[in-house]
């Protein structure tokens, strides 16, 4: 899978980029989605095609295509912006991926072979090995979230049904519902969360699709319950909510905050 060197020295799926419009559009995405970039923040076009490395001319036309997917904003004199989603919005789109990767688990089953197999103990397997000092470091959070990434990508893509690959994609465009946001402190909640991925790769190694879809589901539902738990303790530790929206005993310290890593 080609790789290029993205912000923060983190790395960016090139394999469907084979321009530089198409390379903008995936560094973009990513820098928004890992939350570098955060709901609200105004897109300065100078600043943003020196930090990604490229011209201006595939940068608007990638900002362009980012407004349309919902993912940036644009307003007559105030140009391009994050798009800020609401906490409804959310918790909304949870509550479909769960659903959308429940299905893939199920019809992923269907379509295992020894390879896919090896690939999915393989990635559990480097996971294991990122948090096996006890805890995941920071430097070790880039390689985990691309793990992480590359094992629900790979389940989706052999569930086969493009369907479930396009709507888990724009879910994606939730930023505090991607799988890009890894709630890396605490280590006993990233280790039950792993330990799903393991127990997700041998049920569909053995064909056993409503299981693995009923722990993928059981997976999301968690990470957003523990999620919205860890937004009153750790405010800095994700992308903000907007305030006006959050339900009463939410923290509304967020709003300005800007994430640790």
């Amino acid at each position: 899978m080609p790789l290029a060197t993205g912000p923060a020295g983190g790395e960016v799926d090139m394999s469907d980029a084979s321009t530089s419009t198409e390379i903008a559009v995936a560094r973009l995405r990513e820098t928004i989605l890992r939350g570098e970039l955060r709901p609200g923040d105004k897109l300065h076009q100078d600043q943003l095609a020196e930090m990604l490395g490229v011209s201006r001319t595939p940068l608007r036309t990638a900002l362009t295509a980012l407004t349309q997917s919902g993912l940036v904003v644009y307003e007559s004199n105030r140009g391009f912006r994050v798009r800020e989603f609401s906490y409804e919005e959310m918790v909304g789109a949870f509550e479909v991926r769960a659903e959308l990767e429940a299905m893939a688990c199920r019809k992923a089953a269907a379509n295992m072979t020894t390879e896919v197999a090896e690939r999915l103990a393989a990635l559990v397997e480097e996971g294991d090995a990122l948090l096996a000092p006890g805890e995941l470091v920071a430097d070790n959070l880039g390689s985990y979230r691309q793990m992480n990434v590359a094992f629900h990508d790979l389940v989706i893509r052999i569930a086969g049904n493009p369907w479930i690959r396009d709507f888990v994609e724009r879910l994606h465009d939730v930023p505090m519902a991607s799988d890009r946001i890894i709630m890396w402190r605490d280590y006993d909640v990233i280790r039950r969360s792993h330990d799903d991925h393991r127990r997700i790769a041998r049920a569909l190694a053995r064909g056993q699709g409503d299981r693995a879809g009923a722990i993928m589901h059981e997976h999301i539902t968690y990470a957003l319950e523990h999620l919205l738990s860890h937004l009153e303790l750790y405010p800095d530790d994700f992308l903000r909510v907007p305030a006006a929206t959050v339900p009463a005993g939410r923290s509304r310290r967020g709003t300005n905050s800007r994430r640790k890593t």
